[in-house]
């Protein structure tokens, strides 16, 4: 039986408030090292934890409340001036976050926390006492100087150190450790530090033993996401407002029927219908976009989470990185944060581990020993930008693709066609291993193809940047919201299908003089780019009645194409339903027409990955059927 029986609903408040103040100080503790005479900065991790600490003895928390106490009393002395900040003080200080997360987690499964370790409170008494010659960092963060040649180094303590960066960004509900177990401690001889950074960062905390998955599916066995969301009062009073104006306009709209029905069409009475239609559609219209608001939230959230991680990692690593935040104000749909959160994590880890060199190869390049990295989001449009940049040693796009072909993954040909973009795509291909090209290529790709998933999976799509010695830049564009998806419809006949405009470069017409036929391929010239031609007919299966008029250049991860189509009936912002009995292969939902008519969402990826029709269109599909050359 849960130790918090009848406390439930303050209990995941207090988790929810307190993990935000938790990454809040979190980042504040990595500000800190920066600027350690910050008084502004003590007084407010002070706060922090004087928040956590009481909202931890309300809930009889008493170990938290030890803890929280004892850090307290140091920051107390701090920021009064009695002590200064050291680095053995400030990773007793992070071990006690990371130790105050953990009981977090104990919290969340609904047990008290056990005691924290009686090292970790030694220390943490010995530095309130001024003993701060006897405090000594955590082994987990400690950062060796460099070994001698032969020597053994010390992959114990780096894996450790690893390990506590994972679960330092770890949401406070998976209430997992920051300790391996004890199988995984073991052998590592021969083991390269990129090897241990893979098994250890690699690790997502629901692979971790002991994990019986998130709260809401150990107690309900129902969605294991976060369904919960907070939205600003004055969104839900405008959403209020504009469902009482929809209603009046309802009543009058029913007014007007009535007096129709009843004999009456003069000229007053039509136009005040025209009126009162066009208020309508204006007003859920605004009650449509009030709605949208309510499920964005800042990305600042998600945000939090990261500079510690990156800091954890750099210091493991022996490296100099501050992590740059920028956009944090940037609104996203609250059901794709979470989704966001491990392709991010994989580009900052690539980015602190593969990207940035060591301080003193750093300087022998003439660059500052600190390295930045840059975590940015930005909205365009009706699309959210995320980069995630640094100024590293970048990659090469000719060793990516010597290394692909090494790897079998692509042919000789392939790889001479490929132009700077598309070689940098390669890192994203499933088996890119980096175990062989670590020091060569940078070592980019490590869960690269995971990342490209995801994003993919959220209808975005992302771009690679990179200059060699000057660094990389990972572009997302992702839409504002899934719940409401831009679509171009086109049409086979007279069945019309929606494809996404994220992917829609531009409309062609299509000429049958104007397609070549390369390597028993059709394609077409467009500003002296080859493209593929691909009939939508062939990718669904369905035969081709006539030869298509109209071609939708379409851009994905890995490549363009033309999708010939027979016509097509324009912009739609559909609003998706998802099929959930039963859901076709190469569709991703439906919507309807403001005509009425049901159209199917096409899933581009899924058709391209399946269909096996497009590697062998001929010319002559495109050809008119009276026979008749162009």
């Amino acid at each position: 039986m849960s130790d918090f029986q009848g406390m439930e609903d303050l209990l995941r408040d207090f988790l929810v408030e307190a993990g935000d103040l938790l990454s809040d100080v979190d980042n504040k503790l990595v500000d800190l090292e920066k600027t350690p005479h910050e008084r502004g900065l003590l007084n407010e991790i002070f706060r922090g934890f004087h928040t956590i600490k009481g909202g931890a003895g309300f809930l009889n928390a008493k170990e938290l409340v030890t803890l929280c106490h004892l850090t307290e009393n140091l920051f107390d002395r701090l920021r009064n001036g009695e002590l200064e900040v050291t680095r053995a003080i400030m990773d007793a200080i992070m071990d006690a976050t990371g130790t105050v997360r953990e009981m977090f987690g104990s919290l969340d499964r609904g047990i008290q926390p056990q005691p924290a370790s009686p090292q970790l409170l030694e220390a943490l008494r010995q530095a309130i006492a001024g003993e701060s010659g006897a405090v000594s960092a955590p082994a987990a963060l400690v950062v060796a100087a460099p070994a001698a040649a032969g020597a053994v180094p010390d992959w114990g303590g780096l894996m450790q150190a690893v390990s506590l960066a994972v679960d330092a960004f770890a949401p406070a509900t998976t209430g997992t450790t920051a300790t391996l177990p004890a199988s995984e401690q073991h052998d590592l001889t021969g083991k390269t530090p990129e090897e241990i950074i893979k098994m250890a960062v690699g690790r997502r905390s629901i692979d971790k033993p002991g994990y019986q998955g998130p709260p809401a599916s150990r107690r309900e066995g129902e969605k294991a996401r976060d369904n919960s969301i907070r939205v600003d009062t004055s969104r839900l009073d405008q959403v209020l407002n504009l469902s009482g104006e929809i209603g009046l306009t309802k009543n009058r709209l029913t007014s007007l029927r009535s007096d129709i029905l009843g004999g009456r069409s003069d000229s007053d009475t039509l136009h005040a219908l025209d009126q009162v239609v066009g208020q309508l559609d204006l007003l859920v219209s605004d009650l449509q976009s009030a709605v949208m608001k309510t499920r964005m939230q800042p990305i600042g959230r998600l945000f939090q989470k990261y500079p510690r991680i990156a800091r954890d990692l750099a210091r493991a690593l022996g490296k100099e990185v501050e992590l740059v935040l920028v956009g944090e104000d940037t609104e996203i749909d609250k059901t794709m944060i979470e989704d966001l959160s491990d392709p991010i994590i994989h580009l900052i880890r690539n980015a602190v581990d593969h990207g940035i060199e060591l301080p003193a190869e750093r300087l022998a390049q003439g660059k500052p020993s600190m390295s930045a990295v840059r975590l940015e989001a930005r909205q365009e449009g009706d699309h959210i930008v995320l980069l995630v940049a640094d100024d590293g040693r970048g990659m090469n796009a000719e060793r990516l693709r010597a290394k692909a072909v090494e790897k079998g993954l692509i042919t000789d040909e392939e790889a001479n066609t490929m132009d700077e973009r598309q070689s940098f795509n390669l890192v994203m291909l499933p088996g890119f291993s980096t175990k062989d090209v670590a020091s060569d290529v940078s070592g980019r790709g490590v869960g690269m193809d995971v990342v490209k998933t995801n994003i993919q999976k959220l209808n975005g799509s992302i771009e690679i940047k990179s200059v060699p010695g000057a660094g990389t830049t990972f572009v997302i564009s992702l839409p504002l919201t899934l719940a409401i998806l831009p679509v171009l419809v086109v049409r086979l006949g007279d069945q019309p299908f929606a494809v996404p405009l994220s992917m829609v470069r531009e409309i062609l017409p299509v000429a049958a003089h104007a397609i070549q036929e390369i390597g028993g391929r059709a394609t077409m010239v467009v500003r002296g780019e080859i493209l593929p031609m691909l009939p939508l007919s062939s990718l669904l299966g369905w035969p081709q009645v006539q030869a298509p008029e109209y071609g939708v250049l379409m851009q994905t991860t890995e490549a363009a194409f033309i999708l010939a189509v027979d016509s097509f009936a324009g912009r739609e912002d559909a609003v998706i339903k998802s099929l959930e009995d039963f859901r076709p292969k190469g569709v991703a939902g439906v919507t309807t027409l403001p005509n009425g008519q049901i159209v199917l969402i096409l899933d581009m990826k899924e058709l391209l990955a399946d269909t096996t029709e497009q590697r062998g269109v001929s010319r002559s599909m495109f050809m008119p059927r009276s026979g008749l050359a162009a």
